[in-house]
């Protein structure tokens, strides 16, 4: 790469130091302070007066049980209150305090107030094609339903004639990016949770770099976490001074706001309203396996050609305009996509808001698992499951489908990686196959069912991506692309282990002693 971008990589910290960045600023830090200071607090208190220690316990019991009780009747998922309730136990009167800011959503009122007001400004955008619906109906009842619920949360509206490529490999998707965005016209949106400075961002934003001094229209945003781990606070500038247009989304303020708790796990690519591209891959080498941190980095995208690509222009524009004045919508939105003759299918984009009591990121999944008859094939890098995941999973494997998981034989996260195994043995007695990929670490976000539907996305099968994150997807039915998926999960699973009752039996007791424990605050990581 050339220009002032050449040479050392800028760097705040080493990646070595990105899970205890994420540790110290989320939900699990917040808990263990609250503990550490409850405990002190109990030393003090015994040491300064002994005869206060009985009313100091009869208070915090009291008060404890009354939040018990609120939290009982609380909306949250059941697995949810079962970790609150755990968190009391343990530290009644801080537990209960955590719970409070928690549930406040201290700075995330404005936050919401604005998505909801964006997501009402748009809301009829694109128009849904009634023929199309009404085509999708009579080919799947079941899809069309689906398509009606993911229009009753905004403008997800299903599309035909949109062509979906479906890449296997992080390499794939980078080779078909470049070639993409040295097409740009008019405009280049790019938004992922991830950018990291080294081969894959160097030639990406060289490529920027050269387009923005030619007029095209560029803007990039990521997630602030990268500003603890990978680039430097200053980073939008630098960008700028390319004449790029940059934006963080989110920059973490520790313990001043719960906002830092919700990530922007996105990652949009959409060049003139003509091409989009969503799916696992970050911008960091890591994902095309140019350096090796977890063995082989398997994941996977999609590039959507046709008028489906609008709604990944409005679904950038909604997160650029979260804490901006408003962009007009229609200039990009309206730009023609065009049908693409040889496609077939159908294809909704959709997006996931943890402000929204809605979380179609879940129902979708869980849809597809209901209806599918003859098989639901998975490839997630974690699994982390609320009772309801767990137990629709485990009724698919018993009325006779086959239901088989791709999880990663090298992890990423420890804790996770040792909850994903505490649903092992549940999983297996009704019938579900579970394979650990055995090169490296699979980050691939995919369903797949029936050689009819699936879907590729950022959507991970755990608490942070189904309730705290911006996510995105595709969701497709009976598209061109379909079979592609289906062939790339059945080669995937050549390079799995098969996870057996004895392969649990011989299971590290450090993994089972890790997600023994974990399992009660597993919502909280």
């Amino acid at each position: 790469m050339s220009g002032k971008f050449k040479g050392k990589t800028l760097r705040l910290l080493k990646k070595g130091h990105k899970g205890l960045v994420y540790a110290l600023f989320s939900r699990f830090g917040l808990v263990v302070l609250m503990l550490v200071v409850q405990i002190t607090l109990i030393v003090v208190v015994f040491n300064i007066s002994k005869e206060f220690v009985p009313h100091y316990y009869a208070l915090s019991i009291a008060f404890s049980t009354f939040m018990v009780l609120v939290v009982i009747n609380n909306r949250m998922d059941p697995t949810s209150k079962v970790t609150w309730l755990v968190i009391i136990m343990l530290m009644p009167v801080f537990g209960s305090l955590l719970y409070i800011y928690i549930q406040s959503d201290i700075g995330h009122r404005a936050l919401k107030k604005r998505t909801d007001s964006l997501v009402n400004d748009v809301r009829d955008i694109i128009k849904q094609d009634p023929e199309v619906l009404r085509e999708l109906k009579e080919r799947s009842p079941g899809a069309a339903s689906l398509a009606c619920y993911l229009q009753h949360g905004g403008c997800r509206p299903v599309f035909a004639k949109s062509d979906v490529k479906y890449f296997p490999s992080g390499e794939d998707k980078f080779a078909e990016l470049l070639v993409q965005l040295r097409k740009a016209e008019q405009f280049i949106f790019m938004e992922y949770f991830i950018i990291d400075e080294g081969i894959m961002w160097g030639e990406i934003l060289e490529i920027l770099a050269e387009k923005a001094s030619k007029g095209v229209e560029v803007r990039v945003m990521y997630d602030g976490t990268c500003e603890f781990s990978l680039l430097p606070r200053d980073y939008p500038r630098k960008l700028r001074e390319l004449g790029i247009s940059c934006k963080v989304f989110a920059p973490l303020t520790p313990f001043l706001s719960t906002h830092y708790n919700y990530r922007d796990h996105r990652k949009i690519v959409v060049i003139d309203g003509k091409v989009a591209f969503t799916g696992g891959v970050n911008l960091a080498d890591e994902y095309i396996n140019e350096v090796e941190r977890f063995g082989h980095w398997k994941d996977t995208a999609i590039m959507v050609r046709g008028e489906a690509v609008r709604s990944f222009t409005m679904m950038f524009l909604q997160m650029w305009n979260i804490t901006e004045t408003k962009t007009d919508f229609g200039v990009y939105v309206e730009q023609p996509g065009g049908e693409i003759p040889e496609a077939k299918g159908f294809v909704i984009p959709y997006g996931d808001c943890p402000l929204s009591s809605e979380k179609p990121g879940e129902r979708v999944y869980l849809d597809i698992i209901d209806r599918a008859t003859k098989y639901v094939h998975i490839m997630t890098p974690y699994l982390v499951l609320d009772g309801v995941m767990e137990a629709t999973l485990e009724f698919a494997a018993e009325r006779g489908v086959d239901v088989k998981i791709i999880l990663p034989g090298i992890p990423d996260k420890k804790a996770a990686y040792a909850l994903a195994k505490t649903h092992y043995r549940r999983l297996l007695d009704s019938g579900v196959k579970i394979y650990e990929y055995t090169p490296g670490f699979v980050h691939a976000k995919v369903f797949v069912s029936d050689d009819r539907e699936a879907v590729v996305g950022t959507i991970n099968l755990d608490y942070r991506s189904l309730y705290h994150h911006f996510e995105c997807a595709a969701y497709m039915y009976d598209t061109n692309c379909i079979p592609d998926i289906e062939k790339d999960f059945n080669e995937t699973l050549e390079k799995c282990r098969l996870v057996t009752y004895e392969t649990i039996k011989k299971e590290k007791l450090i993994t089972k002693i890790t997600g023994f424990v974990m399992k009660a605050i597993a919502p909280l990581i």
